[in-house]
């Protein structure tokens, strides 16, 4: 009996058709599922099993990116199991496998295992270099992130450099780092400002070498290293304040130099009358002589005799009066001369003493108006806190009192110098009024402010005053705020006062917050 013959298989054509009959008869969704499910029906075959997405996506979650290769086949990952592609997923494991991939863990088991690991000693070598290399370009001026970047190349150079340890060493260095550059770019631009100020000057100021110089000089002293953007953005006031006052000096000047034009016409001009006056008389001489010369009688040469003698007296006054008047164009013009000198000195004096104490070296209530407005603007714009201080020194009239002014006056200059040494380069010293002092304090929130004039005060009573052998305790009472906006910085001053007389009244040596 011969064999049964197996039925042809259907074209994909029919098959087709009779799928989308079946579709209509059991009144079903076209949809992809139900078409595939239905085509293999007809056909007579399996239909291939479904991707399991939901499983992939577990285990991608769980993959690891740490590196850029690992990242890489991460999403070769995600795209072979969006696209559901079988042999874009092979690929991927296959990778994975090549870069001897470790069994995922839990997060505790990686934080331990990361803790553990210890970096090559060619790159921990090459990040401190790194480390070391930077710091150049940073300046000297923010003396904590120098001591951050010398421990982490003390790490790094350490006989095992633990990556768990460097991780937040260097996040930290990282985000320190990050103010520090952005203060250099400031800086910077604080530079090529002053130059322009500088320019600027020159092309108002008089033609004098000594002028020219002393510019040359002030360009020089800001762009002496250590550099900061608050000493940048003082010179730049300085250079301002010098071309306003240096303009209406030059007024002066012109002024002066004119009445010394006239004064040396004036002497000019006496000068050529009196060649006149000598020319005259010398004519009048000849003639006399000429006539003398002719008079043939003793009675014809007495009234020549008499108008020499006249002539002669009438020179001799006209000598003298010539000679007080120049005496007097003399003694104005060296008047005009000290008028100008003076002058220079006075702008001298006044570009240098312009917004500092001359007494303590410390902002004055100028310096202090302007210093408060660029550290407002300066929080505002980087969403950072600011906060103010206002001390008084307990006691001041007593000390006055007992040692006298001049003791008095050394004991300001003694606490203005503590508080230098004791604060944080960004923040500034000003002198408010008599034994009033205020500080600005950026970056720092109220708590923090309160802290540093307490800390301020401990080291007040280790550092004594010494006058004529008797050693002085200087204490203070102080009240501390925040300032909020621009139009809150006379009120934050206000609250600040407020709160230093708080202090006061509680027995001094206190620090209160308002």
């Amino acid at each position: 009996m011969p064999p049964p013959q197996m039925a042809a298989p259907k074209p994909p054509s029919e098959i087709a058709r009779e799928t989308l009959k079946l579709l209509a008869q059991r009144r079903l969704s076209p949809t992809p599922e139900h078409y595939q499910a239905l085509y293999h029906e007809v056909a007579g075959t399996s239909p291939p099993p479904a991707f399991p997405v939901a499983p992939l996506r577990a285990i991608q979650r769980v993959l690891p990116a740490q590196t850029p290769a690992q990242k890489r086949l991460l999403n070769q990952f995600e795209h072979a199991v969006t696209q559901q592609h079988w042999p874009g997923l092979q690929s991927v494991l296959v990778g994975y496998a090549n870069l001897a991939i470790t069994p995922v863990s839990t997060a505790s088991d990686e934080r331990e295992a990361a803790a553990q690991v210890t970096l090559p000693p060619r790159l921990a070598e090459a990040l401190a270099r790194l480390l070391h290399n930077l710091l150049p370009a940073l300046g000297e001026d923010d003396t904590r992130l120098l001591e951050m970047a010398a421990e982490l190349q003390t790490q790094l150079r350490g006989p095992q450099a633990r990556a768990g340890a460097l991780e937040q060493a260097l996040a930290d260095f990282n985000h320190r780092l990050s103010f520090a550059a952005e203060d250099q770019s400031a800086i910077r631009a604080g530079l090529l400002t002053l130059l322009r100020l500088v320019f600027e000057n020159i092309a108002v100021l008089c033609v004098e070498d000594d002028w020219l110089h002393g510019q040359a000089q002030g360009l020089m002293a800001a762009s002496t290293p250590p550099l900061s953007l608050r000493r940048l953005d003082d010179v730049e006031r300085r250079l301002k304040d010098v071309i306003h006052k240096q303009a209406n000096a030059r007024e002066h000047t012109a002024q002066a130099q004119a009445q010394m034009r006239e004064l040396l016409a004036a002497f000019i001009e006496r000068l050529a009358r009196m060649d006149e006056s000598s020319s005259t008389y010398h004519n009048q001489l000849e003639q006399c002589a000429e006539r003398i010369s002719q008079a043939s009688r003793p009675q014809d040469i007495a009234p020549l005799l008499e108008e020499v003698i006249s002539a002669t007296r009438a020179m001799a006054l006209s000598t003298r009066v010539a000679h007080g008047e120049l005496q007097d164009l003399r003694s104005r013009a060296e008047a005009r001369h000290a008028e100008v000198e003076q002058l220079r000195q006075e702008l001298d004096r006044a570009s240098a003493q312009a917004r500092h104490d001359p007494l303590t070296g410390s902002l004055n209530r100028k310096g202090f108006d302007e210093a408060m407005s660029r550290e407002v603007a300066r929080a505002q714009r980087q969403g950072r806190p600011l906060c103010v201080a206002l001390l008084d020194i307990d006691d001041f009239k007593a000390i006055n009192d007992r040692l006298g002014h001049a003791t008095g006056d050394q004991a300001l200059v003694h606490l203005a110098d503590v508080t230098r040494q004791v604060l944080r380069p960004q923040d500034q010293l000003a002198r408010y009024g008599g034994e009033e002092f205020v500080i600005l304090l950026p970056d720092t929130e109220l708590d923090e402010a309160a802290q540093i004039m307490r800390r301020l005060q401990r080291e007040l009573t280790t550092r004594y005053f010494l006058t004529e052998g008797e050693r002085v305790l200087i204490t203070f009472s102080a009240g501390v705020t925040r300032v909020q906006d621009e139009s809150d910085s006379s009120d934050a001053v206000r609250r600040a006062d407020q709160g230093m007389y708080l202090a006061k009244r509680s027995g001094k040596n206190r620090v209160v917050t308002a």
